[in-house]
């Protein structure tokens, strides 16, 4: 079964944060922006020089950030060969929620006990949802890169592939060098210029970097509390809402209006317990809470809730497996028990999912490219041509439905 993940960098399976929303973006550089892009390296270095002191930034910090900066064709093949690998969620959940992180994110959360407190305190994020992220992002810090990152962002600002994405953030890397928050020869991390324990990008980190430890600096490479708090801050300005949910695992009835399943079709809590819906541990929230069935592999796989708060994981990466893992992932730390995994009818392969989506767009179906990812417009598409076709429509494409296409 064809499952879309963009990698974008060394030492993880998901775009960065913010920057997980510009991994698909492959537009030309407007002609305003090819100015300030590509050309001799020298007078390159000379324009972002200008504008970050046109910024307010030293010229010594400039000069220090870029002053032994270069072009890194590592990190251009990394751009260039950006690819995708295509897991089930139940593959990509199973390998991603192990023993080993649900050992360590627990051992973390006492730990750091008193950290994780002031986050939730001060921005309302529970420990378990921050310590998802920094269990995928990099182990606990363990992995987190080896690119030297003004090289990294030095790079792609200069490429004039996505210019308009990077120039900033190597702005702000100098903005960081002048706090001395950033060693330009020493501090590494993802080949798409990504930093420490939660892999934030510099404009983010400067924008959402809080003191945890109380040094004065913001360090997300060796400092904890400083990537902890720095990530509460960052989801906290994503929306979330304190004291709600994120996501549940729920019974669903063998009979149900499957056609009203999917993220973009939610309904209050008790609309869901009248459909048959059940909490499968415990009980479901409060009965006007807003929430989507979401169906990941079909009506015969896991079933779940997700609450308003299920956005913020779609905000810092656009994947529906790997949000609604790390969603999965933060119930687990907080005590779920292991989802049960039903057995989903079997899935298509790559060519087959290729199939599939020529045959939705001669339907008149807007799949985007076909490039046999499961993406949203083609579970819209899958769930269309279901109902048309009087099958069970829970956007899981089958065999079954690409023969009667």
């Amino acid at each position: 079964m064809a499952i879309v993940m963009t990698t974008l960098s060394a030492s993880r399976t998901v775009p960065a944060l913010r920057l997980g929303l510009v991994t698909g973006f492959v537009a030309l550089a407007t002609p305003a922006l090819a100015a300030q892009c590509g050309g001799d390296v020298g007078a390159f270095k000379a324009g972002v020089k200008a504008e970050a002191v046109g910024q307010g930034l030293s010229a010594r910090a400039a000069d220090k950030t870029l002053g032994n900066a270069r072009i890194d064709r590592k990190v251009l093949s990394r751009d260039r060969a950006q690819g995708v690998f295509k897991q089930t969620f139940l593959q990509f959940s199973k390998r991603s929620v192990n023993s080993y992180r649900l050992k360590h994110g627990g051992g973390n959360m006492n730990k750091l006990r008193s950290v994780f407190a002031r986050a939730e305190r001060d921005y309302g994020v529970p420990a378990p949802v921050i310590t998802a992220f920094w269990a995928l992002e990099t182990d606990f810090g363990a992995v987190q890169g080896d690119f030297n990152t003004v090289n990294a962002l030095f790079t792609l600002a200069h490429d004039c592939r996505r210019p308009q994405l990077f120039r900033p953030q190597l702005i702000a890397a100098i903005r960081m060098v002048e706090k001395g928050d950033l060693d330009p020869a020493r501090t590494t991390g993802a080949w798409a210029g990504e930093i420490g324990q939660v892999q934030m990008l510099p404009s983010d980190i400067v924008r959402f970097g809080i003191d945890g430890d109380g040094d004065n600096h913001v360090n997300l490479k060796t400092s904890s509390p400083d990537a902890i708090l720095t990530a509460a801050h960052f989801i906290q300005d994503l929306g979330w809402r304190p004291g709600e949910p994120w996501l549940q695992e729920v019974t669903v009835p063998g009979r149900l209006a499957w056609q009203e399943t999917g993220l973009n079709r939610p309904k209050s809590v008790g609309e869901w317990a009248q459909f048959g819906v059940s909490a499968r541990n415990g009980q479901l929230p409060q009965s006007s809470l807003q929430a989507s069935l979401v169906l990941p592999q079909g009506r015969k796989g896991p079933a779940f809730l997700v609450y308003p708060n299920f956005n913020i994981y779609l905000e810092w990466n656009q994947s529906l497996i790997y949000s609604m893992t790390a969603a999965y992932l933060a119930t687990r730390l907080a005590g779920a028990p292991r989802y049960s995994a039903g057995s989903p009818d079997q899935g298509l392969s790559d060519a087959q999912m290729k199939q599939l989506q020529t045959r939705l767009q001669n339907r008149g179906h807007d799949v985007g490219k076909v490039d046999g990812i499961l993406g949203a417009k083609t579970r819209a598409a899958v769930q269309a041509e279901q109902q048309r076709l009087g099958m069970p429509a829970d956007a899981w494409p089958t065999p079954d439905l690409l023969s009667r296409l």
